[in-house]
């Protein structure tokens, strides 16, 4: 499938899409731009074969960017940006990239660190530097969000900010980009993306266009992402995943995330895992939580993807995790008993209140005590 969709982020999707990147940006008038990317495709040779593509377009390559982005990475990336005067950048990678972009594309403009913002001291203006998302993964759907999750080392904290800046100005959803990920990236950002349509689904501020783009994703992810985990060369499951993460992303934008994503920020902090692995942590758990209160929407959003009810959609999700080898315990996880209060009440982020049912430090301890 090749589409162009024009949303608040304008998307070109389709298989080899990227061989047009100099096209692309010559038609939107961007040049002296900075290739954001994860380090590892600096190795691949990916980032030589995107600065090519570019025709000189893109000048500058930064890639001093953890697997959760820090604090120091975006400032870093900021300074880069105001030295060189540069006019873009074009972010490729999984959200780590995304994310230390999106920052740097507004913070640079300014004096300040981001870190003034990601404590909430200050808001950003509307002033930015376009951003070009280039994804590599099928799972963060960070291409089509005005989200970047952040890790500041320095006050222990792994946090969201959501601002209308970090929109990307263009997202280029090349399927291609995807093939032969390791199992494990390919399973932790498959999860994420059904996190995503689940909670955004689940939300107390769903909406029906949230809906219809949660129902067709998770529809997708249950039946390629098993496929593209089995076989990474096929395209197909890997078109279809990439469109379902673009779909869930746009879902999550709308209502927002919940009860896994709020879990999933002390859990890799703490714990290191993976973002997508750490929603799933929880994810079967958030199900049924949620079903046995306020399960309506749940158990009609289960029927419509085929299960019998959301009972039945939990039970996939933890047969999918143990396929997948995704850690599913306490003990896979290395988290102690006696770690379980602490970890309930550095999950009550900001993304818990918009669960349907309502949480408490209680049903958190109680959720992760059942975990052994």
């Amino acid at each position: 499938m090749d589409f162009t969709s024009i949303q608040t982020v304008n998307i070109i999707f389709g298989s080899n899409k990227l061989n047009d990147l100099y096209s692309i940006l010559n038609e939107n008038e961007l040049h002296n731009g900075m290739l954001v990317c994860d380090p590892y495709f600096i190795k691949s040779g990916l980032a030589n074969k995107i600065m090519h593509y570019s025709k000189g377009l893109l000048t500058d390559v930064f890639f001093d960017i953890t697997p959760n982005p820090t604090v120091s990475s975006v400032d870093d990336c900021a300074d880069i940006i105001r030295s060189k005067n540069i006019k873009f950048l074009a972010a490729l990678g999984g959200g780590s990239a995304l994310d230390c972009a999106k920052a740097a594309a507004s913070v640079c403009l300014t004096k300040n660190s981001i870190v003034l913002y990601h404590s909430a001291d200050r808001n950003f203006n509307s002033d930015h530097i376009p951003l070009i998302a280039i994804p590599t993964t099928a799972g963060t759907g960070s291409e089509v969000s005005r989200k970047a999750v952040l890790t500041d080392p320095f006050r222990g904290i792994k946090a969201p900010i959501s601002c209308k800046n970090f929109y990307p100005t263009l997202a280029i959803v090349d399927p291609v980009l995807t093939l032969s990920l390791p199992q494990r990236v390919t399973a932790s950002t498959g999860f994420d993306a059904l996190a995503h349509a689940l909670e955004a689904h689940s939300s107390r501020y769903h909406k029906n266009e949230s809906d219809e783009y949660s129902i067709e994703a998770a529809k997708l992810i249950f039946e390629y992402l098993p496929r593209a985990y089995a076989n990474s060369l096929d395209l197909l499951s890997r078109e279809k995943m990439s469109e379902a993460s673009v779909l869930a992303g746009l879902a999550v934008d709308i209502a927002g995330t919940t009860v896994s994503h709020a879990c999933s920020y002390p859990l890799t902090y703490l714990y290191n895992m993976r973002h997508g692995e750490a929603c799933a942590f929880t994810l079967d758990s958030f199900i049924r939580m949620n079903a046995e209160t306020e399960g309506v929407r749940l158990h009609s959003l289960a029927q419509q993807i085929g299960f019998k009810d959301a009972y039945d959609m939990a039970d996939r999700v933890a047969q999918m995790k143990q396929q997948m080898e995704m850690k599913a315990t306490l003990d896979d996880a290395g988290i102690e008993i006696s770690d379980i209060d602490n970890l309930a009440i550095l999950s009550m982020q900001p993304d818990m209140v918009n669960s349907p049912a309502v949480m408490t430090i209680d049903k958190l301890i109680k959720m992760y005590s059942s975990l052994k």
